[in-house]
């Protein structure tokens, strides 16, 4: 922006302001002569800078009237070796400053004693100090009437408190240290004034992981308890809550972060380093109702910006995650989530359809990203989308850059002005005063109204939010702006002359680059979808897992990751992990070798769920892999459903045929309703030990012949043997019954082959044996299909 045209003019000067420089120059005369000639003797001698520091603590107010008392109060340190001797502070008006560049020049050297320190008031406008000792702080309060600063035309002016004193080396009065800083003067209400919106942004970093507690509840598992200490009284996210209650602002909130104190206050658990989690406190749980309360409070009436959940990083999007399938529609689901997260618990109706990229950093690529979920209003940065046609002014925010997109373009040095270490009062109130300082100057540069964006860094720290919230309180109790909302400012009229076209790619900052997300992020995040797409269509249930991955994944791409790429890459790498373990849940149990005597036989599978949840939309597969020697239901392969019930397991049964002896493989493998394989696959062996059904027969029929074959013998031998008796009479008769009963000789109960015959014999033929009813025993080979296990 060409800055010489925002010259307003030389302020006009009163009376009485021309006479006390007139007196100052008269009385200062001599002694300059003096210093001119000692300065000529000694040239080496000057006076070190900054040798006393001023530290400008407070200054109020920050914008004054013509009726106020201006009230400034800090402290002043000796820096140097020796004691200052007869020093006093005082204080002084520079001049009216006609650029925002010139506020620029200041706002870097604030302490620069050779920088236009403008005229000091003196009188009792000072406060004296006999001595300054070396080292030893000493506080200053001087408060003087604003009719008395001689102030003219409005405008920012130059402000400084200077110390000044002599020292034994140099014993002559002398201006040793200076702080210099902003007095915004608008002494009546202006003609035109400016639209201000200030973005007030609720955001945090990632603390929910993926995991839940096993029951009903779900209990969600957080990384650790940093986020309690936020929202705690005196916390960061507690102060942003309170300064915010009562300023016109337009609140931008990652709903992550609602989600996060919402499942806190409803009970939550911790992760600890060697896995295991432990409850949250009931403290915490009741500090997390507490700020949900209140901020429910503070926002009503209030626009309301949700960002994308988890508020995605756009830029690494852009430039890394397009390469990698399926990135952006994560970044449709984080938009669509977004609105009813915050409606659920804040019981408002956010507006959706702004995107805001790290900083305010735009290229092409980034807004193609940014619009591609719905949003059409994107929140640039005045240092990102330049002026380029030498502008005397700054535009309003809205900018038209096609395709029915809005950038609003945040005025950069009002956005940055609270960045940096504030935890000091002097720097806070250095950092109140130029944001005052750029806002004045930039509505006095034309007479037509403007609007302006305020889009400060996203987490800002406690003192950085307080510092914002003195500004904002200023800003609205001043004469020169009012308020507007982030929708307003995006709906004004744009101007012709304004910038639109978008910088390229290779323009984008590389120190931004340098935080971004790598590709490698992008492609574990797709890998964890396409576990999660793969095991939650297993589930009767999806919610309970698709829901907290869902998010998970969505943290996982966070912008607050960037400068911290180790511990973003754990996460990611824990969330996978998770889901790893509760695929793994559902599986196959192992099994050893089975063995399989006969033809055909039946083979169990067990597949185990330890899941609280039953699981269904699967099929177990059986493979042979030698199916000639054996086949899973007369085939290579068969499947069956399978349903499981949650903590169960759940046997599968096939029907095996074998052809031959020996051993098979067979595999086991789970697959999804769609054809996908689920989990590891489960390898067996198969020994196959047939007996065939002809072989038995033979066996059985031989045996049973042989049996009836003695059987029959015995008893023809039985009937000869009575016979005989008959015919001898009874005394042979007895005397052979005396033979059984003494010494027995048994020759005639035994079979053939047991009295020495030979085998098959039976013995002399009698008379009235019958011929033999069984044919002689074949000494051919058996037929192929009797086999006999050897």
């Amino acid at each position: 922006m060409a800055d010489a045209a925002e010259i307003q003019g030389p302020s006009a000067s009163p009376a009485r302001r021309r006479l006390r420089r007139a007196g100052a120059l008269l009385a200062g005369a001599p002694l300059l002569a003096g210093l001119l000639q000692l300065t000529a003797a000694e040239p080496a001698q000057a006076a070190p800078a900054d040798s006393v520091s001023v530290a400008l603590d407070s200054l109020t107010p920050s914008a004054p009237t013509e009726d106020d008392t201006l009230t400034v109060s800090g402290t002043v340190i000796n820096n140097g070796g020796q004691s200052v001797t007869g020093a006093h502070v005082g204080l002084r008006v520079g001049p009216l400053l006609n650029t925002r560049s010139a506020i620029d020049g200041i706002a870097q050297h604030p302490d620069d004693l050779r920088g236009g320190a403008g005229d000091e008031l003196g009188g009792k406008y000072t406060q004296k100090f006999s001595k300054l000792i070396p080292g030893v702080a000493e506080h200053f309060s001087i408060s003087v009437p604003v009719d008395e600063l001689d102030l003219g035309k409005d405008g920012v002016y130059s402000f400084g408190v200077s110390v000044s004193g002599k020292t034994s080396a140099r014993p002559w009065d002398q201006m040793l240290g200076i702080e210099r800083t902003f007095l915004p003067w608008q002494s009546s209400e202006a003609d035109t004034k400016s639209r201000t919106t200030f973005m007030w942004p609720l955001i945090s970093s990632v603390h929910m992981t993926a995991r839940t507690g096993a029951g009903e509840r779900q209990t969600p598992v957080f990384q650790d308890d940093e986020l309690a200490k936020e929202i705690a009284p005196g916390g960061r996210l507690a102060q942003m809550m309170d300064l915010g209650r009562d300023l016109d602002v337009s609140w931008v909130i990652d709903p992550d972060l609602l989600a996060a104190v919402d499942a806190m206050a409803n009970g939550y658990r911790v992760q600890q380093p060697d896995g295991t989690s432990k409850a949250g406190s009931r403290e915490n749980q009741d500090v997390a109702k507490q700020w949900l309360a209140g901020l429910q409070t503070a926002v009503a009436d209030k626009e309301v910006i949700a960002l994308p959940f988890a508020d995605p990083d756009l830029a690494s999007l852009a430039h890394t995650g397009t390469s990698v399938t399926g990135s952006l529609s994560h970044l449709k689901d984080a938009t669509d989530v977004a609105a009813l997260t915050v409606k659920t618990v804040l019981h408002v109706t956010p507006t959706t359809d702004f995107a805001w990229p790290v900083e305010g950093a735009v290229d092409p690529s980034i807004i193609k990203v940014a619009t591609s979920a719905g949003a059409d209003r994107v929140i640039a940065r005045s240092d990102s989308l330049r002026e380029s046609t030498g502008l005397p002014y700054t535009p309003s925010a809205a900018r038209p850059i096609g395709g029915g997109t809005t950038a609003v373009v945040a005025d950069a040095r009002m956005s940055t002005a609270f960045e940096g270490d504030l935890t000091k009062a002097d720097t806070s109130t250095l950092a109140v005063q130029q944001f005052l300082a750029q806002s004045l100057e930039a509505n006095v540069q034309k007479d037509e109204q403007r609007s302006f964006v305020v889009a400060p860094q996203r987490t800002p720290t406690a003192s950085q939010a307080q510092a914002m919230a003195t500004a904002v309180k200023a800003l609205q109790d001043g004469n020169w702006s009012q308020p507007e909302t982030l929708t307003g400012a995006a709906s004004a009229k744009p101007d012709p002359d304004a910038a639109t076209r978008i910088p390229s790619t290779s323009a984008y900052p590389s120190s931004l680059r340098k935080q971004e997300l790598p590709r490698s992020a992008f492609e574990q995040i797709a890998d964890t979808q396409d576990k999660l797409d793969n095991f939650q269509v297993i589930l009767t249930d999806q919610s309970r897992v698709v829901t907290p991955f869902g998010r998970a994944i969505n943290r996982g791409m966070s912008t607050s990751w960037r400068g911290q790429a180790a511990k973003a890459d754990g996460f990611r790498t824990d969330v996978l992990s998770y889901l790893d373990n509760l695929g793994g849940q559902v599986k196959l149990i192992d099994k050893s070798e089975t063995k399989l005597s006969g033809r055909s036989a039946t083979i169990p599978v067990t597949v185990q769920n330890n899941l609280v949840q039953p699981v269904g939309h699967l099929y177990l597969r059986l493979s042979s892999t030698q199916p000639t020697r054996l086949k899973i239901a007369g085939k290579a392969y068969d499947e069956q459903p399978v349903e499981v019930s949650g903590g169960h397991s759940q046997s599968v049964k096939f029907t095996t045929s074998a052809n031959a002896n020996g051993r098979a493989t067979v595999l086991a493998q789970l697959y999804t309703e769609d054809g996908q394989e689920y989990g590891d696959p489960v390898s067996f062996d198969v020994k196959v030990t047939e007996v065939t059904p002809t072989v038995m027969l033979v066996i059985g029929g031989g045996v049973l012949l042989l049996v009836l074959a003695g059987f029959r013998m015995y008893t023809q031998r039985k009937r000869a043997a009575a016979r005989q008796a008959e015919e001898e009479g009874p005394d042979e008769a007895e005397a052979d019954s005396g033979d059984e009963s003494g010494n027995p000789d048994d020759a005639g109960d035994r079979l053939p082959e047991e009295s020495g015959s030979p085998a098959g014999a039976a013995g002399p033929d009698q008379p009235g044996d019958p011929a033999p009813d069984t044919a002689p025993e074949s000494t051919d080979p058996s037929g192929t299909g009797e086999r006999v296990d050897r």
